[in-house]
């Protein structure tokens, strides 16, 4: 690593909610595919509230879901969506701006979008998300150096809980485990194709490496892993 801030050269932020009461908000499989879904349909100053489900198709790829990008018209960026990991009752994702205000016109959409969609399939009415999203500045060099992996770390809760205070007692067993969660970007980081059209990994992915040096970084990172870094980022 070397010593430029790179925080100081883009603005990132580590955004994140849950569902009111603690309640899930992924049930089923096509409920993660929705919300990744919508993560890039509504990364566009020109897109609505309503999808425009036309410009996806979903395509069985090596027996995953893997979003295909039809040919339309450029997008209008609102935010680079750098990392993202997806639990059954709360997600989170690192974000820059790319125009004024881009991350709350994108997380207002997103959020309402989401909403609309889940409790028309779900036969539900009401808020689905406990309050206004939480948005953290990454603002010091443990952070910005921490905050990928911590992401991509967040489905271990589902796996081996005590990566939160020590590394987990069968790490190898940890990282498959993460290998083979769709839900996030770590796959795509690992260069196993999964939603790849909806991150901008280029930044990162000369900061924490890609591919094999990625998966390298990943498991020096979770074995020397301290608890106190994680407790400054919720």
């Amino acid at each position: 690593m070397s010593d430029i801030k790179y925080y100081e050269l883009m603005d990132f932020y580590h955004v994140l909610n849950r569902g009111v009461d603690k309640r899930k908000v992924f049930l089923e499989d096509i409920d993660y595919i929705r919300f990744i879904h919508d993560m890039y349909e509504f990364n566009d100053k020109n897109s609505k509230n309503g999808l425009s489900s036309q410009r996806f198709s979903l395509k069985l790829d090596v027996g995953h879901q893997v979003l295909r990008k039809r040919e339309k018209p450029k997008r209008e960026l609102l935010v680079k969506i750098h990392c993202f990991a997806l639990m059954p009752n709360h997600y989170h994702l690192l974000l820059s701006p790319v125009i004024e205000n881009g991350i709350a016109l994108f997380m207002k959409k997103l959020n309402a979008g989401y909403t609309k969609y889940f409790n028309a399939k779900h036969d539900r009415v009401g808020t689905l998300w406990q309050g206004g999203y939480k948005s953290v500045p990454i603002k010091t060099d443990a952070h910005f150096n921490f905050i990928p992996y911590y992401i991509h770390f967040n489905p271990l809760d589902l796996s081996a809980p005590e990566w939160r205070v020590q590394c987990p007692a069968k790490p190898s067993a940890a990282l498959a485990f993460l290998e083979h969660y769709r839900w996030s970007s770590h796959r795509d980081y690992l260069g196993v194709p999964n939603f790849a059209s909806v991150t901008d990994r280029n930044f990162f992915g000369e900061v924490i490496g890609t591919g094999k040096q990625y998966a390298k970084n990943a498991v020096h990172t979770l074995k020397g892993f301290e608890s106190e870094e994680s407790l400054t980022l919720e």
